[in-house]
């Protein structure tokens, strides 16, 4: 089954900024998101590297209106038929695996795979998937690299992630393959923990602002 493009979409085109976030305390996770909502920031990827992920995930999916909750590092089936149930609406994966795809194929939630070579998209665009995550987008060759995909694998659009920055953002938004990019400097992890929630909405008001 083809990625549902329509969908994933709605996700990458929500906001420029995608916030790609390690979350410890589950507590924190609703007021983090509401503040970057309020920030402009709808789309919210929470990664599941840490034991209380799926409880933030479900916890910001109940809780906070306007936010459109995702589930990030999901590396396998079991992981993606966790992410679903706990109310993610959208799957990220650093890379794609066959049985990764498989289990994407019986979910209506849809997967924004991971791709760092010409060869792992080109695969990836056989198996119908014409969105996808640049990852890590600065160490895989940043701008000049993912530029170069624009042509020869026209279909793809990406949201590179990994090293991108504020500073950063605009060169990779410049991109015609490019929709939009993920990024941990909005809400790192000290910043949750600090609950510096009037600062992360700060941060993404401009990460929102970066398309203007």
């Amino acid at each position: 089954m083809a990625q549902d493009i329509q969908k994933i979409e709605a996700v990458m085109c929500a906001a420029p900024v995608i916030p790609v976030l390690v979350v410890e305390d589950p507590r924190k996770a609703v007021p983090m998101a509401e503040a970057l909502v309020r920030g402009g920031l709808p789309a919210i990827e929470i990664t599941l590297r840490t034991p209380h992920a799926l409880e933030a995930i479900d916890a910001v999916n109940e809780h906070v209106d306007g936010a459109i909750v995702g589930a990030g590092t999901v590396l396998n089936g079991k992981q993606y038929d966790a992410a679903v149930s706990a109310g993610a609406r959208f799957v990220v994966s650093p890379g794609a695996t066959k049985s990764l795809l498989d289990a994407a194929d019986e979910h209506s939630v849809p997967l924004l795979p991971g791709a760092a070579t010409a060869s792992e998209v080109m695969y990836l665009l056989e198996r119908g998937y014409e969105r996808l995550k640049f990852f890590p987008a600065e160490q895989a060759g940043g701008t000049s690299y993912l530029k170069s995909l624009s042509s020869p694998l026209a279909a793809a659009k990406f949201c590179p992630t990994g090293g991108v920055s504020l500073d950063k953002a605009p060169d990779y938004l410049a991109l015609p393959n490019v929709l939009c990019v993920g990024g941990s400097w909005i809400a790192d992890a000290k910043a949750i923990a600090a609950e510096d929630w009037a600062g992360i909405e700060e941060r993404a008001r401009a990460a929102a602002g970066l398309n203007d």
